[in-house]
């Protein structure tokens, strides 16, 4: 491997561990939390997912960029996370319709790779002592002098990151002819829920995540879908309460993700900063209302207090995961609103739990007849 191409790296975690590697992204220094996804497939969906934003990506497969890059395959504009480490990383694609390396994509987008780690060891090492900031750096050498710059990194908890990756400005996708309308909030929505609608017969209007309840309301939306995103979702205050308000209209609602977390908050049930989280393609989640299994695409760090929710007589859990036991889904009791913790439009993963979609659509129906009936009654 030539040191010109791929010069010396350092990856120091906050409680002093180091681990030496080669660089394989833009030359500099990057800082975030580490977290780890135990995907085989789907580096790019992964690496432009919103809700990785200001995390250090830590890839579990061995083998990182050999199929390249192809930029319908991006769930958003540009790379969101914050650096990327891995053990092997290839240069060259062998995809034939690859439009680009890793390499290059990286470089375009100014992001800090690291390779030649024993990500083994690492991930055992994060299992074991728990999500915590690292650095890496190409640039930098003094391991004095990148402990001082990983000090001024926040701590994950906390702190709010939605605002770095909605959108500026409501835009619309879809038919404009479609048969229902769904108001998305977008707290960093992955561009596959959108078309998972659109697929679905929806015009869907994205709304930025300081849009006023009126804003929505105003649209008159059948449907509302609160997005995935990243942060803590503790930290939201204002879209709680806007959320608990929207709920309050009898709108349909679907959450996903922190959409999950923040349906929650809003019903009073309290979330919490994980271990480690669940980030991968592959955890085993059971369906308690049809007593199914799906395997599902996961990634958060915060979870839905389960005490909460047994304390709570408006909530109730659909789904939980067969690994851990954490909630992974719930439902209103006297509301159309249900929510699930992982991404049930996949990109990448499996499409077991692509049927939420259409429960949402069976959803907006029902609502739409019950308002005629009421109409007639009236």
């Amino acid at each position: 491997m030539s040191e010109s191409l791929y010069p010396p790296a350092i990856l120091l975690l906050e409680d002093g561990k180091v681990f030496y590697g080669r660089a394989c992204g833009a030359i500099g220094t990057t800082t975030g939390e580490l977290c780890f996804n135990t995907g085989m497939t789907g580096y790019q969906e992964i690496f432009t997912d919103p809700s990785y934003f200001g995390q250090l990506l830590v890839a579990t497969h061995v083998h990182i960029g050999n199929y390249g890059i192809e930029d319908h395959e991006n769930e958003s504009k540009g790379i969101k996370i914050a650096g990327l480490i891995c053990r092997t990383f290839n240069d060259i694609p062998s995809r034939k319709r690859a439009q680009s390396s890793l390499k290059k994509f990286f470089v375009d987008n100014g992001i800090v790779a690291i390779s030649d780690i024993d990500t083994r060891a690492l991930v055992r090492y994060l299992r074991s002592k728990g999500a915590m900031n690292g650095i890496i750096s190409s640039e930098v050498t003094d391991i004095a002098k990148l402990k001082e710059q990983l000090k001024k990194v926040p701590s994950m908890q906390g702190l709010e990151l939605s605002s770095k990756v909605t959108t500026n400005k409501a835009y619309e996708e879809g038919d404009p002819n479609s048969k229902f309308k769904v108001a998305l909030f977008d707290f960093g929505v992955k561009g596959n829920i959108v078309k998972c609608l659109t697929d679905r017969g929806c015009k869907v209007k994205v709304y930025p995540m300081a849009s006023s309840v009126s804003d929505i309301t105003s649209w008159k939306p059948d449907g509302i879908l609160f997005s995935n995103g990243p942060g803590d979702p503790g930290a939201m205050k204002e879209e709680i309460i806007s959320i608990a308000k929207l709920i309050d209209t009898g709108i349909p609602a679907f959450g996903i993700c922190l959409g999950h977390q923040l349906i929650a908050l809003a019903n009073g049930i309290e979330t919490y900063k994980m271990h480690s989280g669940h980030r991968g393609i592959n955890h085993p989640v059971k369906n308690l209302l049809t007593g199914k299994s799906e395997i599902t695409s996961q990634n958060h760090g915060f979870a839905v207090s389960e005490e909460g929710i047994k304390k709570s007589k408006n909530v109730e859990i659909t789904h939980i995961n067969l690994n851990d036991g954490t909630i992974e889904g719930i439902r209103l009791k006297d509301k159309p609103v249900f929510a699930v913790q992982y991404h049930p439009e996949a990109s990448p993963g499996p499409e077991d739990a692509r049927y939420l979609f259409d429960d949402f659509i069976t959803l907006m129906e029902k609502n739409r007849v019950g308002a005629k009936k009421e109409k007639v009654k009236s």
